[in-house]
């Protein structure tokens, strides 16, 4: 079989771009989904681990935090293999933060997350690195997300559901007959040709970039790229996220992840999501946020910096770190065809690709309702799924079951499969 002229084209391979992927194919349509590069390699995949308890936002973005506390369930519900349950703390480490405790516990009441005060000699016996002059703990369910895991798995389950994964395809140019794109002109990065794909509908999941996708169409949104610093250190200095008690600001986050500490992040609007700067500065500055909140961070070596771009929604007088962390789902009235979005996080890709999918849907003529929210991904119970695969990969579940790297080996398998999803995509398009 050879698919020519599917029923939707989705534009980037973020978290977004395969969850709306999902979803569509879940409702029962052929739907491609277009990466330039390989899935997960923009933001999502730089994003810092956090998978947020909504706790973060409930003084500024009341919204937000309800989407994010129920989104940290439904993720850790369908994709246990990706998240780590941690907990989190936040923390007040000094007189101005103690000032912010009443406000944070008014608000988490309001959104209804679940916290619990905590005394601070029982915090610092949970967690000996942190602060001894720690003056207030708050306990919230923050995760960790593994994301390449969790965006891997998405390609994976939305592939078993009928979708095609296409790496290395860049889009260079929509075609526009009338008031609507006939035809999406794709750069193939691995063949070196330019093909030609005519859906019926365009999804531009391209994050930071998007504006460069619809710019092909004359068409401007109101973005705010905005780019943030994570560090990493070379120990695993904390069990739980440990959060400072303040408004959101910069360096005021330090998460777990594997053997690895990251503290992040920063928030300075930039120019072009593809040439990022990380000065010396940006490492100092966090180095000296985070110690504030765990002194040990001080003694530990940093392994390297990073740094990811947020498509945030442009709001006037409002600036990178005060903006919303809303997302907003985008109709276009010419070309009629075109759908994207703007905004939103790495916890909310799940709801954006639900909100996408109900728009496409509607555009489809379809009534047909989202099924994400409780469809197990595949990998979930990662070696009982590879036994049923119909491939040589299934041989990967005893290779790697009851092993030294059993648990290592859930992203190794993971990774192999998303290559043979995207080798085999390319098959059916006849791209191959």
């Amino acid at each position: 079989m050879v698919v020519k002229n599917p029923d939707v084209v989705v534009i980037g391979g973020g978290v977004n771009g395969l969850f709306a992927t999902l979803d569509l194919s879940l409702r029962g349509f052929q739907v491609m989904l277009l990466e330039r590069s390989v899935i997960g390699s923009g933001a999502s995949g730089r994003m810092h681990g956090l998978l947020h308890s909504g706790a973060r936002y409930v003084a500024t973005d009341p919204k937000a935090a309800v989407e994010c506390a129920e989104e940290n369930r439904i993720i850790a519900g369908i994709a246990p293999h990706a998240v780590e349950d941690t907990g989190g703390y936040y923390v007040a480490v000094d007189k101005d933060d103690e000032e912010y405790v009443e406000q944070f516990i008014k608000g988490l009441r309001a959104v209804n997350i679940n916290y619990r005060e905590v005394n601070p000699e029982d915090a610092l016996r949970e967690e000996p690195n942190l602060n001894p002059e720690v003056k207030a703990v708050v306990e919230v369910p923050d995760k960790v997300v593994f994301a390449k895991d969790l965006m891997f798995s998405v390609a994976v389950s939305a592939y078993r559901e009928g979708a095609l994964i296409i790496q290395g395809a860049e889009v260079v140019g929509l075609n526009v007959s009338g008031d609507s794109i006939n035809e999406v002109v794709v750069k193939d990065h691995v063949a070196g040709d330019v093909r030609r794909i005519r859906p019926r509908i365009i999804v531009v999941t391209a994050g930071p970039w998007t504006y460069r996708v619809v710019k092909m169409v004359n068409i401007d949104v109101d973005m705010m790229p905005t780019m943030g610093v994570m560090v990493v250190y070379n120990r695993r200095l904390t069990r739980r996220v440990i959060n400072r008690m303040r408004m959101p600001s910069d360096g005021d986050i330090l998460l777990p992840y594997a053997s690895s500490s990251i503290v992040g992040t920063t928030a300075v609007i930039v120019d072009d999501p593809d040439n990022l700067t990380i000065s010396d500065d940006d490492v100092n500055f966090l180095a000296s946020e985070g110690s504030r909140m765990v002194p040990a961070l001080r003694k530990v070596s940093v392994v390297r910096a990073y740094a990811s771009v947020r498509p945030l929604i442009k709001m006037p007088g409002v600036n990178a770190r005060e903006a919303a962390r809303d997302f907003a789902i985008i109709k276009h009235e010419k070309p009629s065809n075109l759908v994207s979005v703007i905004g939103g996080k790495f916890t909310t890709g799940r709801l954006v690709g639900e909100r996408l999918s109900d728009e496409v849907s509607g555009l489809l003529g379809s009534s047909k309702g989202s099924m994400t929210r409780d469809h197990p991904l595949f990998g979930a119970n990662l070696y009982d799924d590879l036994r049923e695969l119909d491939n040589p990969l299934r041989s990967l579940a005893s290779d790697f079951k009851g092993s030294i790297d059993e648990e290592r080996g859930r992203a190794a398998a993971l990774t192999l499969l998303l290559s043979e999803v995207a080798k085999n995509s390319r098959r059916l398009m006849g791209w191959s």
